[in-house]
């Protein structure tokens, strides 16, 4: 058995693979029989995308939100629109798993940055599937709720503005930013969207879940964007002791995150296209 990862949204593409790309992240995952999309992007483009891939997203059986930002939920109402054109008929509500934040209001400044789906639509189309604890979907796929952060030098900034149990308006500090983790005979692979709670925390997290120190890959977004000098050497402390055979760091991690993290571990080129199998 073999688990296939295919990007369906990055904010890069590839030389010769002709895809669109935009500011967002959308990755398609088969493993354990399972047909999972992980989030869904900014707009359109992984319907699209996953079109040329050849994959049929009316057969997905779960659906993962790796938090509520915009640039990884925006095309939700573009996949119930693709649905609904289709005339595609469930026997079974698609699994939605996400943090109970997720989908509520979120702002940077007077711009809206969250969620933008009406929940009665939302409920038409998918089982919600809240959870702030680890979610197993399979024996070896699982959700990791929210990540707990225990390091002093991530996930310590809040990101614009949210609401409360109360409506009062807060900072927010994106509780809601999860990730996936997928176990195999090689070790983990570790699925992440931004990485708000911090990419070490996750790796730490997904370790301690999984009660497993071997790390196949970590692909997604680290949250290494114009970092400063601290982050990024704390960052390169952490993978330097780390067991794992390669990293694909991509969405909110910039050339200078990369080349600072490739003085520690092997980094892999990630773009809208790629797809990745490894044994399960």
């Amino acid at each position: 058995m073999t688990i296939k990862i295919a990007v369906l949204v990055d904010n890069n593409t590839l030389i010769d693979s002709y895809f669109c790309g935009e500011p967002g992240v959308s990755y398609y995952i088969e493993a354990d029989g399972r047909k999972i999309l992980f989030d869904t992007g900014y707009s359109n483009i992984f319907i699209d995308n996953a079109h040329t891939l050849n994959i049929d997203l009316s057969q997905i059986t779960d659906l993962a939100l790796s938090h509520g930002h915009n640039d990884h939920t925006w095309g939700l109402n573009h996949l119930i629109q693709h649905y609904d054109r289709r005339n595609c008929c469930f026997q079974k509500k698609i699994d939605l798993i996400y943090h109970p934040d997720a989908l509520l209001p979120k702002c940077f400044g007077s711009k809206v940055i969250g969620a933008n789906i009406p929940k009665d639509v939302l409920d038409a189309y998918f089982d919600s599937k809240q959870t702030v604890e680890p979610y197993s979907l399979t024996e070896n796929i699982i959700f990791l709720g929210q990540i707990p952060r225990n390091n002093h030098f991530e996930g310590k900034e809040p990101i614009g503005s949210t609401v409360d149990a109360n409506n009062q308006t807060i900072d927010d500090y994106v509780w809601d930013d999860s990730a996936l983790v997928i176990k195999t005979s090689a070790g983990i692979i570790i699925v992440t969207g931004c990485s708000h709670a911090g990419i070490c925390n996750i790796i730490e997290y997904a370790k301690q879940v999984t009660n497993t120190n071997k790390v196949v890959t970590v692909i997604g977004g680290f949250h290494l964007q114009n970092a400063s000098d601290e982050i990024l050497n704390q960052t390169g402390e952490y993978f330097s002791q780390l067991d794992v055979d390669h990293i694909h760091p991509c969405h909110c991690t910039d050339l200078a995150a990369k080349i600072h993290l490739s003085k520690f571990s092997s980094i892999k080129e990630v773009g809208v296209g790629l797809v990745l199998n490894y044994p399960l």
